[in-house]
């Protein structure tokens, strides 16, 4: 298997079935591709949703019953991955999984272990100053942290080798969890290649989950791993 898409869901009925077959229908120039989903034990009909459509064959659905946080779910399907490499896809809709085709390419192309899209040099939606402000004061502190240059290395969009996932020895459950895979990749001199990437975020009421205190929470984690 080439590559294996991990979509971790918690509460996304509005989206989720959406989600899947964008990831199923996703141009990327792969053989073989199997997508995990990891329904993470949600209280809507995010579950029955997924039960109720007949799937193809490289859709697998993973059961939570009891919400582990985003790490949490992505750290229970990469023990069943069988892809070379692992691509993080979230299924709110913020982002596109044809940019994994761009992607994919830099990875097999570069001398990198690890490839991140990056939201700053393409066109994008955000509809939140102090997001915005409080993801870039992360940004900036996690490079003078590990005294490298990431545009963005808060990006949802992640494909890693798979060997080197399951090596990072991850700990947080929670919206740390992307914070901690950089932070481990960093500390390993892993290479980090950026491929620009579209992105339109999701307002409060749409559904959006990450808050001022998370983004503490990964200022944490980077100087936990830094320094531990």
């Amino acid at each position: 298997m080439d590559l294996t898409i991990i979509m971790p869901a918690y509460n996304e009925e509005a989206t989720i079935l959406e989600a899947v077959q964008t990831a199923v229908d996703a141009v990327i120039p792969v053989k073989e591709r199997e997508i995990l989903v990891v329904e993470n034990g949600s209280q809507d009909s995010t579950r029955q949703l997924l039960r109720s459509h007949e799937w193809p064959a490289d859709v697998r659905i993973i059961e939570i019953d009891v919400n582990r946080g985003k790490g949490g779910a992505i750290k229970e399907a990469i023990q069943q991955a069988t892809g070379k490499y692992v691509a993080i896809l979230d299924a709110d809709m913020e982002y596109d999984p044809n940019d994994y085709g761009r992607m994919y390419e830099a990875l097999e192309a570069n001398d990198a272990d690890a490839v991140y899209g990056t939201r700053l040099w393409q066109a994008h939606t955000a509809y939140s100053f102090w997001y915005v402000m409080g993801n870039r004061a992360v940004n900036v502190a996690a490079n003078v942290i590990y005294n490298v240059w990431l545009s963005d290395c808060m990006v949802g969009m992640k494909l890693v080798k798979t060997d080197l996932f399951r090596d990072l020895a991850l700990r947080e459950n929670g919206f740390g969890f992307d914070a901690e895979v950089t932070a481990r990749l960093l500390r390993r001199g892993t290479r980090i290649y950026e491929v620009p990437v579209k992105y339109r975020a999701r307002k409060r009421e749409e559904g959006k989950k990450l808050t001022a205190v998370d983004g503490l929470r990964m200022l944490r984690v980077f100087l936990r791993c830094r320094f531990t």
